[in-house]
């Protein structure tokens, strides 16, 4: 059975794709599911990062995180782009099928630029999130709006790639990846542009693109505080931490928890039950062994 992939995806920098990839490749290994992680962004590495640091925070403090089996593809620099394209294509390909049937998920994050990479990236999503900031800036991304009401006149750029990717992929094997647009950093709009912004956003993204609408992660300076430990909302305790989790850390994890419901991955139970064993050996190997029915 090959993995089920999941690319997080936008054209647009600074929108919290790396962030909304690492608490999501947790969040799925917390579930018991296997996880490969793929950086396809050989320039910035935020990725890659995330997970180096995950893992020397794991190795100071002594702690058992969960930690994805993870790739960086770095892109071709050579003269001619036709010679590029194919080594891009030959290098990612060969990375998704090294892991496809080794993990039941493969998460892939990409830059936000439009490059060879990125859009074969999202020709292989069976899931494809789009983070997006809840500001006209970032809108402008998706759709056009009407300056006087605000109403969608039409698409753009991204969302043209996204629909050619969509189709090309429907052409191969009759699916169309779930798109969901995720709605990032809502303390973005101030209270005159709330005002003004389309009542009905999700149901006009919807109808205009063929997405779903999602509520994303808020403006919070601990998604921040995470990167430099490897960490993410669904870690927070005292062990990981060094200290009590406050309101904000709990408000954190929940917004995650909230999110991956709303993406309806298809979680199997077969991991749920590999992850049940696990923390029951773990709970159990300190106890000695019953002895009472072997030595009778």
């Amino acid at each position: 059975m090959s993995a089920y992939v999941v690319v997080v995806g936008n054209e647009k920098g600074g929108s919290g794709k790396s962030t909304i990839a690492i608490h999501l490749a947790v969040a799925l290994m917390k579930a018991g599911q296997r996880v490969a992680t793929i950086d396809i962004d050989s320039r910035q590495k935020t990725f890659t990062h995330y997970v180096e640091n995950r893992l020397a925070w794991c190795k100071r403090n002594r702690l058992d995180l969960e930690i994805p089996t993870h790739c960086l593809v770095e892109r071709s620099e050579g003269i001619r782009a036709d010679e590029n394209e194919i080594a891009d294509a030959n290098g990612f390909l060969n990375k998704v099928s090294a892991l496809e049937h080794k993990h039941d998920f493969v998460v892939i994050d990409t830059p936000g630029s439009d490059t060879y990479l990125m859009r074969l990236a999202h020709s292989v999503a069976d899931t494809l999130i789009t983070p997006l900031n809840d500001s006209f800036l970032d809108f402008d991304v998706l759709v056009t709006l009407d300056p006087t009401n605000f109403s969608v006149t039409g698409t753009s750029h991204y969302a043209e790639m996204v629909r050619k990717a969509r189709h090309q992929r429907r052409l191969v094997d009759s699916q169309l990846p779930d798109w969901v647009v995720v709605r990032n950093r809502p303390s973005h709009l101030d209270s005159r542009n709330k005002q003004n912004s389309p009542k009905d956003l999700k149901e006009l993204l919807g109808r205009q693109l063929g997405c779903r609408c999602a509520e994303g992660l808020s403006e919070r300076v601990i998604y921040r505080e995470f990167f430099p430990r490897g960490l993410t909302a669904l870690d927070v305790n005292k062990c990981t931490l060094g200290k009590r989790p406050s309101r904000s850390h709990v408000a954190a994890r929940q917004e995650v928890e909230a999110l991956l419901a709303a993406l309806k991955l298809p979680i199997n139970e077969k991991g749920r039950r590999r992850l049940a064993a696990r923390l029951e050996w773990f709970a159990n190997r300190d106890k000695p062994l019953e002895t009472d029915g072997i030595l009778k």
